[in-house]
């Protein structure tokens, strides 16, 4: 597909990107082409136009059930979801007016099943099958589901709301992506799917409120995939990836559509644990994992890598959370011939990525992808700032969400005049490159002073007695706010809270020294690896 040149105003520094006159920062990436904003096509017919730039045959492998071996090529894949998209309309009677609440862990059927609801234009709502009661009772309000596809696990949990639920494995399922079911009467035709549809209700993580439901459109989809597609890599064999990811989360969601225009072989664990996964990269020789920043940190410092052949894997794709500066030194260090891209994003819109060509940039998560325009704003008087200096984040391009699900008042305060607000404090340097501090709202305010968690989580994770660290407000009658850290000890060390608080207090100003200090078994983290400071601070306010 033709590539546009990347053009800017005169004024645009050509290093960084950024527009002094209008204090916003573009992508130093070529444009990409896509189809008008309110064309009928939809993601999945645009990936099918993709899949057209790709040299491998579709029978080359599309998934891979780690477990048991069993392969499916591309050709096999979209046969059975085109199958299955022909059955959902004829027999369920789906189109683009209803959402299919899908509840699975990573399986051979879900990238079969997103596919044909894609194609229909029924928007996939994608959720954690772990999902409790009241989860679920939520999930439900915000999704309006007219079916849902479940794991066999969760299934008995979704009989109160009174929705037709399809197994995904059992025998229905399959028969339905495997023979055409003839209609006994008539077809309607088929409403078509515009860019401008609701392609998907992913769900934000919760760690500042209550859960809401994304609404990506065809057009974010398209763009991301677009985006893929200019990043193709010529390469003799298939690249083979293993997702640590799952597909409910938009990590994962995203790149298992990224696999299919790039024609990707993807390993697929149901159940995922360390050695499993060293396991299956000998295995399946395995070229790229993606992973998020806790299991990098494991593969540092677990031996247990020794034990394995990992020869074949050439890259790690970081994600879902920051990535420490000395996770990263340690890992390259450990792997020198593997190389480490990161990327950075929201559920509500993709943002920025390093290239392979970019691996040795330590601490950034890359320069801004095609088609974006960002600025650092000012969260106190709300004007945009200079490269060095810090801000939120504000973004805006064709991967924007359309906004929240029933929630007008979270959608107007997060989307102004076209611009996506992060609430994450970053700022970039002089060649573009984009640096995220902390969460705007987990900054802690101590006498009037701002003090980033990330900062000294960074810094107590550079001691060599501590495994894990977190870092949260506690509340001070005097200060307002004091950093109160949460600390799992390495294996038999006997580390005390004086030793910490003194450790940090050697390194930092005074206003960010840690005043107290609690060791715990074990750090909550959610599905992409980001601490759970709601939950930490549950425990600190039980202390007061």
């Amino acid at each position: 597909m033709e590539k546009l040149k990347t053009t800017f105003p005169p004024v645009t520094d050509p290093r960084s990107g950024f527009n002094p006159a209008s204090r916003s920062f573009h992508s130093l990436k070529p444009p990409l082409l896509l189809p008008p904003p309110d064309v009928a096509i939809s993601a999945a017919s645009y990936i099918h136009v993709l899949r057209c730039n790709s040299h491998f045959p579709d029978s080359s492998t599309a998934v891979i059930d780690s477990t048991s071996g069993n392969r499916l090529s591309y050709g096999e894949l979209i046969h059975r979801a085109e199958t299955l998209a022909a059955n959902l309309a004829t027999v369920f009677k789906l189109s683009k007016s209803h959402t299919a609440l899908v509840l699975s862990s990573n399986n051979v059927q879900v990238p079969i099943l997103s596919f044909a609801l894609l194609s229909l234009g029924v928007v996939i709502s994608a959720a954690n099958p772990l999902s409790t009661g009241s989860e679920l009772k939520r999930l439900f309000h915000l999704s309006k589901p007219t079916i849902v596809f479940a794991v066999s696990s969760i299934a008995g949990k979704t009989g109160q709301f009174h929705v037709r639920t399809v197994l995904l494995g059992s025998p229905e399922f399959e028969s339905l992506t495997r023979t055409k079911i003839q209609s006994q009467s008539p077809l309607t035709p088929p409403t078509p799917v515009t860019q401008s549809d609701v392609a998907a209700i992913l769900y934000s993580s919760g760690t500042t409120g209550k859960v809401k439901g994304v609404m990506l459109t065809h057009r974010n989809l398209t763009a991301i995939v677009a985006g893929f597609d200019a990043a193709r890599m010529k390469r003799a064999e298939p690249a083979v990836y293993l997702y640590t990811v799952p597909y409910f989360h938009v990590y994962g969601f995203t790149f298992s559509l990224g696999a299919m225009v790039l024609s990707h072989t993807v390993v697929i664990m149901e159940r995922f644990s360390l050695r499993a996964m060293l396991s299956a990269t000998e295995k399946f020789k395995v070229t790229q994992l993606t992973v998020v920043p806790a299991l990098m940190l494991a593969l540092t410092q677990d031996s247990v890598t020794d034990e394995y052949d990992l020869t074949s894997l050439e890259g790690i794709v970081c994600g879902g959370a920051p990535l420490r500066k000395e996770t990263d030194e340690a890992f390259k260090a450990k792997f020198p011939n593997v190389f480490v891209t990161q990327g950075y994003g929201l559920t509500e819109s993709a943002v920025a990525r390093t290239t392979p060509e970019e691996a040795n940039q330590v601490g950034t998560v890359g320069r801004l992808i095609p088609n974006i325009e960002a600025k650092i704003v000012n969260p106190e008087t709300g004007k945009a700032m200079f490269p060095r200096e810090k801000g939120e984040l504000w973004i805006k391009g064709p991967y924007v969400m359309k906004g929240y699900v029933d929630d007008p008042e979270a959608t107007a305060a997060t989307l102004v005049n076209g611009w996506l607000r992060t609430g994450d404090l970053c700022y970039f340097d002089n060649d573009g490159f984009l640096y995220v501090v902390d969460r705007l709202k987990e900054l802690i305010k101590y006498k009037g002073y701002q003090v980033a968690p990330a900062e000294l989580e960074e810094l107590l994770l550079s001691h060599p007695h501590i495994l894990e660290a977190a870092v949260i407000p506690y509340p001070d009658k005097e200060a307002g706010e004091v950093p109160m850290a949460f600390v799992v000890r390495q294996p038999q060390s006997s580390l005390g809270a004086a030793e910490v608080i003194d450790f940090v207090a050697k390194q930092v100003t005074p206003y960010k020294k840690i005043r107290r200090v609690a060791f715990v078994d074990s750090i909550p983290k959610n599905a992409s690896g980001k601490i759970l400071r709601k939950e930490l601070r549950k425990v600190a306010l039980s202390r007061l």
